[in-house]
């Protein structure tokens, strides 16, 4: 028995060697693995390098207006991504991979906060339900919260106009195309002509859009922009930071929010990223969705 135990002894110490040896590479990849799954929500996020306009077709083309490098996401903000956050899904077509839509420019305000605090980011807004903003001139924003920026803070936001615009138009690397990466508005754009079961053709008219089923489409199934930026044009409306005011660009008071990129509903004009789009703070519809940014 003696020399039976001694002759396994090598054995059993190659074993625990061996064990030892495999605990650093298993500790090394479950940290791996639990990196990559913290940043998994980071990987759609494309830098855009700052400067002054370069597309000829932008409202800020040729003013004193230079953008600070941020980032943005290649995508609109999906269900899946809104109900990872939030727990609900307030979208009238559903599907994990469609944009969200139905959600108030409260809503997505209140998701960045989330969202940031989700993923160990310092939220970039301060909400104050109970303060009325003198600066939102609605008469049917029956919410009317005052919501402020946290300067220099880490989490995601909503792009101001300008800078919507000037990813939109492909950054320094821009084509001057009229819509988000295309001259071609089927190329890159769901909207009413494109967006149901046959394509469309005429006037815009809402009763054929309806029979026609239009509907929203999964995010990235277009050509992206110059930057790798889907749906900037079409899909769904998006939100940004800014008031529209009395259409003056950067206005610090209104009764809207400036909407950018047109939607499934809007005719071929709205998805232009030059057009201005409004809409009241609590107002919502099924073409009304966004996508998050965040400081560089």
């Amino acid at each position: 028995m003696r020399k039976r135990f001694i002759f396994l002894l090598p054995a059993i110490i190659l074993v625990v060697i061996a064990c030892s040896q495999e605990m650093p590479e298993k500790t090394e990849k479950a940290e791996k693995t639990e990196k990559t799954e913290n940043n998994k929500n980071n990987d759609s996020l494309i830098f855009v390098k700052g400067g002054t306009f370069v597309n000829t077709k932008s409202n800020f083309y040729g003013k004193s207006v230079t953008i600070s490098s941020f980032y943005i996401d290649k995508y609109e903000v999906t269900q899946k991504e809104w109900v990872e956050v939030m727990g609900s899904n307030p979208s009238g077509f559903k599907g994990d991979n469609l944009p969200v839509e139905m959600v108030s420019w409260y809503d997505v305000v209140e998701y960045c906060n989330k969202r940031s605090v989700k993923e160990g980011l310092k939220p970039y807004y301060e909400i104050d339900k109970n303060k009325k903003d003198p600066s939102n001139k609605s008469d049917y924003d029956n919410l009317k919260w005052t919501v402020t920026i946290n300067e220099g803070a880490s989490g995601y936001r909503l792009p101001t106009e300008a800078e919507w615009e000037y990813a939109a138009g492909g950054g320094q690397v821009s084509n001057s195309y009229t819509y988000s990466g295309s001259n071609n508005v089927d190329e890159v754009a769901w909207y009413w002509k494109n967006a149901g079961d046959k394509y469309l053709s005429g006037e815009w008219n809402w009763t054929i859009i309806e029979s026609n089923k239009n509907k929203t489409k999964s995010v990235g199934a277009h050509k992206p922009n110059e930057l790798g930026l889907y749906d900037m044009s079409g899909n769904v409306r998006e939100w940004c930071w800014n008031w529209y005011g009395d259409g003056d660009l950067d206005s610090d008071s209104g009764s809207f929010r400036v909407v950018k990129g047109g939607g499934w509903i809007g005719d071929v004009r709205n998805n232009e990223l030059s057009y201005r789009g409004k809409f009241e703070a609590n107002g919502i519809g099924p073409d009304q969705g966004f996508r998050v940014s965040r400081a560089e």
